[in-house]
């Protein structure tokens, strides 16, 4: 019979016995629970704040570092005499480069543009009559503010758009609605002026410019059909590639002969920016989850002394070490997820609620909301370890005298 019992083993408890004991000690302490809970909650809270909301940050610091040119580069000939003249299929080579998104060009026509033919055929104002490819807006991150762009109809007549210090030495500020639109003369023909741009901060030289349809400065401006300057964006990630291949691909046969502009510094202060910004989310989010870690294991230290007597009945019942050690650690699990839950949906309120209040773009990096339950478990194994332990190795009559 002894030995019956010598091979006797201890039961292991279900999954819903273990978790109704480990809920025992939350049922009969309410408000430490929630306390400790809440401890928890704020850290998970904090790591997701202080990942989302630099986050948002970050995004609308980049989307402004984005429109500064970070993924442009200008491609044009070598000035020198006799002018080199870049070929007609420039844009369409330089569009088969895989990483290239647009790309778009302009060719500078070599006449003079007038107010009206009472002014000097030679007083141009100190301004550039420019032959224009319809996509260059988009590539170039320009826009009307007045009037509209050429388009596939109207690119073929003589029509101009004005950059905005064109349109300001002209004299041409406005296109009343109603009235006829006002002309302006170039090679001794008559232009109607159909849109003014906005300023161009990446394109100065646009500002500068009257824009002819390309058609229209072939039929009207004889024309060559030969680039000046050529546009690009293309992924940020590679724009060193591209600019490496840029020349030959324009110019195979005499490369050296096109000039390609180099990265904007915007580029390296982006780069920069997203450095830094990682290592803080990481800083911040590893002292936010260790103060939610410690609260956990004190609550948890506490809990195992004041349920000595619990423990020692328990051990002289029959209860296991092993049985101990698991309601404990299954007590520290549970209530590490509980504040692990509540502090992701309040990081993610509060993130969404700032951005929003601030006109952010929303990110919430996905592994924060991950973490922030993931997190809430590991949490609860580690603050549980040695609580449980040493919960499991009160001797019965300790137990029970401490009690």
């Amino acid at each position: 019979m002894s030995g019956q019992f010598d091979r006797a083993r201890p039961v292991r408890l279900a999954v819903p016995d273990l978790l109704a004991l480990g809920l025992t000690g939350l049922r009969t302490r309410p408000l430490r629970a929630v306390l400790s809970a809440l401890g928890i909650a704020i850290g998970i809270a904090t790591m997701i704040v202080v990942t989302g909301i630099p986050a948002s940050s970050q995004a609308a610091l980049l989307t402004e570092l984005t429109a500064l040119g970070t993924n442009s580069l200008q491609a044009m000939a070598v000035d020198r005499d006799p002018p080199t003249k870049l070929p007609e299929s420039a844009v369409g080579m330089v569009r088969r480069i895989g990483p290239v998104t647009a790309v778009s060009a302009v060719a500078n026509t070599h006449t003079v543009v007038r107010r009206n033919d009472r002014v000097a055929p030679t007083d141009g104002s100190g301004l550039t009559v420019l032959a224009s490819q319809l996509d260059l807006l988009p590539t170039i991150n320009a826009r009307v503010r007045v009037g509209s762009w050429l388009n596939p109809a109207t690119a073929n007549f003589p029509t101009v758009v004005l950059g905005s210090v064109a349109a300001t030495r002209l004299g041409i500020t406005d296109l009343p609605t109603g009235q006829p639109a006002p002309q302006v003369m170039i090679s001794d023909r008559r232009f109607t002026v159909v849109g003014i741009l906005a300023q161009t901060p990446l394109s100065p030289d646009i500002d500068r410019s009257v824009l002819v349809g390309w058609a229209a400065a072939r039929s009207e401006l004889r024309f060559d059909g030969h680039p000046t300057v050529i546009y690009l964006r293309c992924e940020e990630s590679q724009l060193e590639t591209v600019r490496g291949v840029l020349a030959e691909t324009i110019f195979p046969e005499r490369p050296g002969q096109v000039v390609v502009s180099r990265p904007s510094d915007a580029l390296a202060a982006k780069r920069a920016t997203e450095g830094s910004f990682a290592v803080l989310f990481l800083a911040l989010a590893g002292v936010a989850l260790l103060v939610g870690g410690i609260g956990v294991a004190n609550t948890m230290v506490v809990s195992v002394l004041e349920r000595r007597a619990e423990i020692g009945l328990r051990r002289a019942l029959g209860a296991t070490r092993g049985q101990i050690r698991s309601q404990f650690l299954t007590e520290s699990v549970v209530l590490a997820v509980l504040g692990g839950l509540v502090g992701t949906a309040l990081g993610l309120l509060a993130t969404i609620g700032y951005a929003t209040w601030q006109g952010w773009p929303l990110v919430i990096p996905a592994e924060s909301a991950v973490l922030g339950v993931g997190g809430a478990v590991v949490i609860g194994v580690l603050a549980g370890v040695y609580p449980c332990v040493r919960a499991a190795r009160l001797p019965p009559t300790q137990a029970l005298a401490a009690g």
